[in-house]
């Protein structure tokens, strides 16, 4: 179950957490690598944001190896914060799904 924030809807994190799985059943695909799901994505698992969009594609998804870390990173990160403020919800449900939606070790 999902907690809205006071910036944030249930459905916001609902389609967070949708295109978040389609993305990567895509192969990471850049074209859906949207404006919006690269903010979101880049305030979570302890990521930064980098210098823009394609600088954090680049880093997180342009190599089977950066996908790989991408994946580990996402599996060995704590969750912190409360959901009703943070997406460490949606983060938990990434975390249980990721290794169905995702092989790891993936190969591009």
């Amino acid at each position: 179950m999902l907690t809205a924030t006071q910036w944030s809807t249930v459905e916001d994190k609902e389609k967070f957490l949708k295109h978040f799985e389609r993305f990567i059943k895509s192969g990471c695909k850049e074209t859906l690598f949207y404006k919006w799901f690269y903010v979101r994505l880049s305030m979570m698992f302890g990521f930064i944001a980098h210098y823009n969009k394609n600088g954090f594609y680049h880093e997180k998804f342009s190599t089977g190896e950066r996908i790989d870390r991408f994946h580990h990173s996402i599996l060995e990160f704590p969750c912190y914060g409360d959901p009703s403020y943070t997406y460490s919800d949606v983060e938990k449900i990434i975390q249980k799904r990721i290794n169905s939606i995702l092989p790891f070790p993936f190969v591009k």
